[in-house]
C-alpha cells in the first residue's frame, strides 16, 4: 500500500511555533479572509490562516511577520474562510465508486474528512474486504476514516452473508492505523437483549478508546431504546422525526441527520433546534447513502449543509454540525474541523455562506480543487481477481426459478407484500388479493414480482415474493448485485423470462445493475469490484447510473431515486418487510412470515 502517515501536532510542533512567533516563514499564507470560527461560532473579517507541515500554525489579522519569499499566498479577498466539511456517516459502496473515485467526486464539493463504513464489502468479502478499503482510504489526499463494521450479517438468523464478522475481527482492526471506531450497530434487538457477540464487539472497540456506531431503526422509544442505549453505541443516524432527535440527544447520543440520495432527514427533525432550541452541540450531518449520480450533480456535504440552511438553520450552526460537532464526537476535535492552531490545514474559500459555493478547497496545506475542479491525483489501490469474481449463481436461471405456486385449487391468492415508500428507508408491510394462472400467483397492477438470487455460494436458491409502488408495466426486469446488507441478488420484474435474462447477464459481467424490457438490454451499469463498485471515475459511473433511472422511467417507475430503494429491499434491520434468502421477514417482530396466508 502506497501510504504515508500524516505529521502529527507533535511531530511538527516545533516548526509551527517557529511559524507563529514569526521565527520561520509559513509555507502558505491565506490572506485577506473572513475568519468562521466554529468554536465561539464568529465570523471574524480581515484575517490571515499562516500553515506550515500542513498544519495551521496561526490564525492573525496579519501574517505578514511570518511571511517569507518562498511563502506560497493564497488571496481570500474578503471570502469566507470555513473548515473542510466532514461526512459523520456513510457509505463510498453507496456511490458505486471505490474510496479513490470517490474521493475525487467529493473533494470539489468542499468535502475533506469521511467517516465511513464498509459494511457492504464486509457482506462479500470479510474482514479482507474491510482492509482494502481501509487501505485505499488512507492513500487519499484527504482525511477517510473508517469504521470497522459491526453486523455481518446484520440481523443473524434472517439472513445468510459471504462472509460474517466476529468479535475477534473487530478487535483485531482496532490496531489498524486508518480504523475510528465501530461502524453502525444495525443489530439493535441483540445489543437491547445483551446479545454477547455483540457487546463483544461493542467491548472491544471502547476498550480501544474509540466511538461505537449507532443504528436504531425503531420508532419504539421506550424501553428497548433505553436497552441500546446503555448497550453503548454513541450515535444514530435512524431517525426521521423530530421526537427522534430530540430523545437521541436526551440519552446522551448524537443524533446524526442524514440527507442522502433518498433519504430526506434533515427536515423533520431540525426543529429540535431551530423550534425547540435544543443546544445543537449533539447534532451531526451526514449523507449515510449518496449515489454517484448526486454526486456529480448535486454535491455532497455542501448539499447538506445547504439544505439544513433552506430549513432554516443558522448557516454557522449548520456549519458547525458538519465540522467541529462531527470531530468533536470521533475524538478528533484537536485534529481537525476547525480553522485553529494544530489543526489539519483543510480549508474552503466561499463568497456566501448561504448558497455556499465551493471555490477553493485546500486539504492538508495543498490546493486540492477550484472552481469545481479536482486538482489532484487519488490514487487506486490493486484490487486482486479475489475481488473482482463474486457472482456465484451455480447455474443459469430461466422464467421456472421465479414461478411462485398457488395452493391447489385457488383461483386468488392474499399475499404479504414489501409497500415501497418513497424517500424513505422503512417498508410498508401490505397484504394484497392477487390473480392465480395456471397454478401460478401473478402481480397485478402495481404489485409486481422480486426474488432475491443467492450469489455468494452458487446454492442456485431463489425465494421469490411481491413488491408495490415502483409503477412497473409492460414485460420488464432490473437486476442488482448491490443489495444492502447481505449483496445477495435482487430481481424486481413483471415477467419471469426477463427476470432470468436481467439474472445471467449480471452473473456473465460480474455484478452491477441492469434493465431488460421485451427481451432488450436498456441500461447496464458494471460494478466489477464485489459486485458493489467501479473503478471508473464517478462521471462515468453516474451517466451510466442516469441511463439506468432513465430505463426505469421508460418502464414505468416514476419515483425519486427509485434505484436506492430497489437496492434496500433485503435490508432486513429497518420495518416493516424485507426480503432475505431465507424468506420474507418482517422486521417488525424479526421473524420469517409466508409469502402466501393460508386460505381461510
Amino acid at each position: 500500500m502506497d501510504h504515508t502517515a500524516f505529521p502529527t501536532w507533535p511531530d511538527v510542533a516545533a516548526r509551527l511555533i517557529a511559524v507563529a512567533a514569526g521565527r520561520e516563514p509559513a509555507d502558505c499564507v491565506i490572506r485577506g479572509g473572513v475568519w468562521v470560527n466554529v468554536h465561539s461560532r464568529e465570523c471574524l473579517p480581515g484575517h490571515d490562516i499562516a500553515i506550515a507541515e500542513g498544519r495551521i500554525a496561526c490564525v492573525v489579522p496579519d501574517a505578514s511577520y511570518c511571511t517569507g519569499p518562498d511563502t506560497e499566498i493564497i488571496e481570500a479577498n474578503g471570502r469566507y474562510m470555513i473548515p473542510g466539511l466532514c461526512d459523520g456517516h456513510m457509505h463510498i459502496e453507496s456511490g458505486m465508486l471505490t474510496p479513490a473515485e470517490f474521493a475525487r467526486a467529493v473533494i470539489p464539493h468542499g468535502t475533506t474528512t469521511m467517516f465511513t463504513d464498509p459494511h457492504e464489502i464486509a457482506n462479500v468479502l470479510g474482514l479482507n474486504g474491510v482492509r482494502m478499503m481501509h487501505d485505499e482510504a488512507l492513500m487519499q489526499p484527504i482525511n477517510i476514516f473508517t469504521q470497522m463494521p459491526s453486523c455481518a450479517p446484520s440481523a443473524p438468523g434472517l439472513e445468510t452473508t459471504g462472509y460474517e464478522i466476529s468479535p475477534e475481527d473487530v478487535a483485531e482492526a482496532m490496531q489498524w492505523p486508518g480504523i475510528i471506531g465501530l461502524g453502525e450497530m444495525m443489530n439493535f434487538p441483540g445489543v437491547a437483549n445483551a446479545d454477547p457477540k455483540m457487546l463483544a464487539e461493542i467491548a472491544a472497540t471502547q476498550g480501544a478508546g474509540k466511538t461505537v456506531g449507532g443504528h436504531y431503526a425503531s420508532p419504539d422509544l421506550g424501553p428497548n431504546f433505553a436497552a441500546y442505549v446503555a448497550g453503548g453505541p454513541a450515535d444514530d443516524h435512524e431517525g426521521t422525526c423530530e421526537a427522534d432527535a430530540i430523545m437521541r440527544v436526551r440519552q446522551g447520543m448524537r443524533s446524526m441527520m442524514r440527507l442522502g440520495s433518498a433519504w430526506y432527514d434533515v427536515e423533520s427533525q431540525i426543529t429540535a433546534i431551530t423550534e425547540k432550541g435544543m443546544d445543537p452541540r449533539n447534532f451531526i450531518l451526514c449523507t449515510d447513502d449518496c449515489h454517484s449520480g448526486t454526486l456529480v450533480n448535486d454535491g455532497h456535504m455542501n448539499r447538506v449543509v445547504r439544505h439544513a440552511i433552506d430549513c432554516g438553520c443558522d448557516p454557522l450552526i449548520a456549519l458547525q454540525m458538519a465540522t467541529i460537532n462531527t470531530a468533536t464526537h470521533f475524538g478528533l476535535e484537536r485534529e481537525l474541523g476547525s480553522l485553529t492552531p494544530g489543526r489539519r490545514a483543510d480549508v474552503i474559500l466561499t463568497s456566501d455562506l448561504k448558497t455556499l459555493p465551493i471555490e477553493l478547497v485546500i486539504a492538508r496545506g495543498q490546493i486540492v480543487a477550484k472552481d469545481g475542479e479536482c486538482l489532484v491525483d487519488c490514487p487506486h489501490y490493486v484490487w486482486p481477481d479475489s475481488a473482482r469474481g463474486t457472482v456465484h449463481l451455480g447455474h443459469d436461471l430461466s422464467e421456472t426459478d421465479f414461478e411462485i405456486k398457488a395452493p391447489d385449487g385457488a383461483n386468488s391468492a392474499r399475499a404479504n407484500v414489501i409497500g415501497v415508500v418513497e424517500n424513505q428507508a422503512p417498508t410498508k408491510a401490505l397484504q394484497i388479493d392477487l390473480p392465480v394462472r395456471d397454478g401460478l400467483v401473478e402481480g397485478e397492477g402495481d404489485t409486481c414480482q422480486i426474488a432475491l438470487v443467492e450469489r455468494h455460494r452458487a446454492t442456485g436458491g431463489v425465494v421469490n415474493a411481491f413488491v408495490s409502488g415502483f409503477g412497473y408495466t409492460g414485460p420488464m426486469a432490473m437486476a442488482s448485485t448491490v443489495a444492502h446488507d447481505s449483496h445477495h441478488m435482487i430481481v424486481v420484474g413483471t415477467d419471469r423470462t426477463q427476470m432470468a435474462l436481467a439474472a445471467n447477464r449480471l452473473a456473465e459481467v460480474g455484478g452491477g445493475i441492469t434493465l431488460y424490457r421485451d427481451g432488450e438490454e436498456l441500461a447496464l451499469v458494471e460494478l466489477p469490484i464485489a459486485g458493489l463498485m467501479s473503478d471508473s471515475p464517478a462521471s462515468e459511473v453516474a451517466a451510466k447510473a442516469e441511463q439506468m433511472m432513465e430505463a426505469m422511467r421508460a418502464c414505468g417507475c416514476k419515483l425519486n431515486n427509485a434505484y436506492m430503494q430497489h437496492s434496500l429491499l433485503a435490508l432486513v434491520v429497518i420495518p416493516e418487510l424485507r426480503i432475505s434468502d431465507l424468506g420474507l421477514i418482517d422486521v417488525r417482530e424479526f421473524k420469517k412470515i409466508p409469502l402466501l396466508e393460508p386460505q381461510t
